[in-house]
């Protein structure tokens, strides 16, 4: 007997998240013996508790479902849905209502941290009532900090846009050579430094800018920083200093507490903000010169302009293997990537219980964090550098990126 798919993303969004979802349609199409319908949840299990789907199946009739590939963002919708920790809450039995309803036989999830822990809850509860549905986490961020598996997808078009955009301000900080100045560029992640880090492809040789990097991973200290700051403008008179937005002190303080008040959102996760104008204001007052901050900001989420021809191929390819691997009979698992070897680049796809996997998460190595924490090692270009490689051509319509979107 078919069951029908239903297929879901959940967090922030990414470059590549959108693969992830055709490599899910496209496969579950690929087996009419075993799989119906292929549905979209609207804006994740929030909108799916709401009754928002849709036959994303559907679109494979047109040109739609090929513009997915390629566009960025999150086409089904997201959302910041924690699932109750007590599985004896009513909201379980009502999805399973609405699961047998709709006749649904795999549930795939795409997404990172949280959205593994909406996996895990959904597979447990499954097999308390010993429901035959399977749940399959497919992995999405551009922090790389889920656990058990090599990198996520989004991630290498993340870094590749970072590392590009720097080289970029770099290169325009050094047009007025005259007078010092000090820009500081300030990158997401809050407790992992892995995107602050992918700055370091930005250097062109040995010393050039950023020239000071500083993750979460590693206390930082204010006074040392200052002393950095000025012992390198010595020889590098238009300094670029790249900054993770949650670096913290040995107190474990986020450095732009000191300059407002953090709110949180809806997971009790700090929202972090300012820590690149904290020490804009704080070098300015100390040193006496030049100097501004920029923040990637959202841009660095899911911008297509450097997607990363790597990335979107594993992204698409976890999918694929997501479908395979519930149509095999596993569920409770997330789909994880194994590097064989990083020259020449080899990679191969696996699962892992998402019990493991949800609320973890995986900071850089300390031995990768150099200069009392205001380097990164070569071990890290070697890891980094094979995840941005190749770039996508885009359809354009009129010069312009061609995106599908939800009528």
């Amino acid at each position: 007997m078919c069951k029908n798919i239903i297929v879901g993303q959940s967090g922030g969004p990414t470059a590549v998240i959108n693969g992830s979802l055709y490599g899910v349609v496209s496969e579950g199409l690929k087996h009419p013996d075993k799989i119906g319908h292929v549905y979209g949840m609207i804006n994740g299990i929030e909108g799916f508790l709401h009754g928002h789907m849709m036959d994303i199946g559907a679109l494979a009739a047109t040109n739609e479902l090929e513009l997915i590939r390629t566009t960025p963002g999150a086409y089904l919708g997201s959302c910041r849905y924690k699932l109750p920790e007590d599985l004896s809450d009513p909201v379980y039995p009502q999805l399973f209502r609405i699961f047998e309803e709709q006749e649904i036989g795999y549930f795939f999830y795409i997404g990172g941290n949280d959205s593994m822990d909406t996996v895990s809850k959904l597979s447990r509860y499954a097999a308390q009532i010993e429901s035959p549905i399977r749940f399959i986490g497919v992995p999405k961020t551009i922090d790389n900090d889920l656990v058990e598996t090599d990198h996520t997808p989004g991630y290498g078009s993340a870094a590749k846009y970072v590392a590009t955009t720097v080289r970029e301000i770099a290169t325009d900080a050094t047009v007025y050579d005259n007078k010092q100045s000090v820009t500081i560029v300030e990158i997401m992640g809050r407790h992992a430094g892995w995107l602050a880090a992918a700055s370091i492809l930005a250097r062109k040789y040995e010393g050039d800018n950023p020239v000071l990097i500083y993750l979460p991973e590693v206390a930082f200290d204010q006074e040392e920083f200052i002393q950095k700051v000025k012992t390198a403008l010595k020889d590098t008179p238009n300094l670029v200093v790249c900054i993770s937005e949650g670096i913290r002190d040995k107190d474990r303080t986020f450095i732009c507490e000191y300059s407002s008040e953090v709110g949180t959102d809806t997971f009790g996760h700090k929202m972090l903000t300012g820590s690149g104008k904290y020490l804009e204001n704080l070098v300015k007052e100390r040193l006496g010169i030049k100097v501004r901050s920029i923040e990637l900001n959202v841009c660095q989420r899911c911008s297509c302009a450097h997607l990363s021809r790597v990335d979107l191929d594993e992204s698409e390819n976890a999918g694929i293997y997501a479908v395979l691997t519930a149509l095999s009979g596993e569920t409770g698992k997330m789909i994880n990537f194994i590097r064989n070897k990083s020259v020449p680049y080899e990679l191969t796809y696996g699962t892992a219980d998402v019990n493991l996997i949800c609320n973890q998460e995986k900071t850089i190595p300390l031995n990768w964090i150099t200069n009392d924490g205001s380097d990164i090692s070569s071990e890290f270009i070697d890891y980094v550098r094979p995840l941005t490689q190749g770039y996508v051509e885009l359809p354009t319509k009129n010069g312009i990126p061609l995106f599908a979107y939800r009528k």
